[in-house]
């Protein structure tokens, strides 16, 4: 959450793999993108997010390119962008934020073209991609159906401070255990998250760590619903 970096070299991640995609088991009226964390892929999260969204929504879950990451000393893991510091005030690495951004971006547009509205399309993920996701919202200029933001922080957080609010509903959730991303990064991305949109939710759950529980879900299955009826 802190300084950019646009000399970061590891910010060029290789092509993107196809995404995981679920389709409606009804009339697909929907979609919803959603991003995993560090070192998972589109498959960690697809059957969880299947579970728990309306039979209209259509899921999409992206996997990342591998790319090196600094904080895992260098070596290639899916990555969304290069991490590298888990200071909250250190340097982020903006060109390789801003890449992924568009990729989603593309995701986002292509299912425009398909004839899902912008308003009938959510973005979410987890960690490292709550972040991106948080990201997205606040810069495509679309009004997207909903953000979900799981155990994740606001990137380059200074470049938006300044940015009008908008009404895209976000629901942020965090475990008070969190050992990897802080809650207390939580805490402060949610107080920039309030003065940036004007209709946010932040939630945290009582012993969770860097994960997902059936509380959470469950606050995610119901955001969904009322965000994409």
């Amino acid at each position: 959450m802190g300084n950019t970096s646009s000399k970061s070299n590891k910010s060029k991640p290789l092509k993107m793999p196809d995404p995981v995609v679920v389709s409606a088991s009804a009339k697909h009226t929907a979609s919803f993108i959603f991003l995993h964390g560090l070192g998972d892929t589109g498959h960690g999260w697809a059957t969880s997010i299947a579970a728990i969204r309306p039979p209209h929504v259509k899921v999409i879950c992206p996997s990342a390119g591998k790319m090196p990451v600094t904080l895992n000393s260098g070596f290639e893991s899916p990555s969304w962008f290069d991490l590298l510091t888990l200071d909250a005030n250190g340097p982020e690495d903006e060109n390789g934020i801003k890449k992924a951004a568009e990729l989603v971006k593309g995701l986002i547009e292509e299912e425009i073209k398909s004839g899902i509205p912008a308003e009938r399309i959510m973005i979410g993920g987890f960690s490292q991609g709550g972040a991106l996701a948080l990201y997205v919202a606040l810069t495509c200029g679309k009004p997207l159906g909903g953000v979900v933001a799981l155990s994740c922080w606001l990137p380059l957080h200074k470049q938006l401070v300044s940015r009008p609010p908008i009404s895209i509903p976000c629901f942020q959730a965090h475990g008070d255990c969190d050992p990897i991303v802080p809650y207390r990064w939580g805490q402060l991305s949610s107080s920039l998250l309030k003065q940036l949109m004007n209709n946010h939710n932040f939630k945290s759950y009582k012993g969770l760590m860097h994960s997902s529980c059936e509380p959470e879900m469950q606050d995610v299955k119901e955001f969904i619903a009322s965000s994409l009826p």
